[in-house]
């Protein structure tokens, strides 16, 4: 499923790039259109749709690398049932904190995409993760506790165009759902520090 996911958002993005312009506009997360219009179609299709090569193409390397190890672990269902609706729960804050600004937009994967990274470091949480600028590994808990720190930080600040409300509400979301659907997955991690 991971796969599917990836070939999917890679068609849906560059089809729209291609062929369908409109299709990008009216796909994208308008808060205001979603709260005032019922449009929430675009809940779940903003996270299909991509601003540029870079954000596609780290949200979908960022998949390639964490998705099969998780789904192998999860089954493809259970997996597929994660991503889904990780896209669709990590917009709820941005929903909230935009519904009454007709002018805010967002689109991407990264909320679902966090929450398969959040999950995974349930069940790796010291093998290391490496980042592009960073030349050694950090261990994915502690990946995880300074990405969640930096993007609370990052969206108080209000700065740039990155919609961190998703990082976070998928990152929340990864672990939630991950504890509820795959109770083992607490005491796997806990196996990590000796209990």
């Amino acid at each position: 499923m991971a796969f599917v996911f990836i070939i999917v958002t890679l068609i849906t993005t560059l089809s729209a790039w291609t062929f369908a312009p409109q299709f990008q506009k009216d796909g994208m997360l308008y808060p205001y259109q979603v709260w005032h219009q019922k449009k929430w179609y675009q809940l779940f299709s903003s996270s299909f749709l991509h601003a540029d090569l870079t954000h596609l193409a780290f949200n979908m390397l960022t998949l390639y690398f964490f998705g099969p190890y998780l789904e192998s672990i999860l089954g493809s269902g259970l997996f597929a049932a994660l991503y889904m609706s990780a896209a669709i729960v990590s917009s709820l804050p941005t929903l909230y904190k935009h519904k009454d600004n007709p002018n805010y937009a967002s689109l991407g994967a990264s909320g679902a995409v966090e929450a398969v990274i959040f999950s995974y470091i349930l069940f790796e949480p010291l093998s290391k993760i490496y980042l592009f600028f960073i030349p050694v590994g950090i261990p994915a808990l502690i990946f995880g506790f300074l990405y969640i720190g930096y993007s609370f930080y990052a969206s108080n600040r209000g700065t740039g165009n990155i919609n961190h409300d998703a990082h976070i509400g998928g990152a929340l979301f990864g672990l939630i759902f991950t504890l509820i659907s795959y109770p083992d997955s607490l005491s796997i991690f806990l196996s990590y520090f000796g209990y």
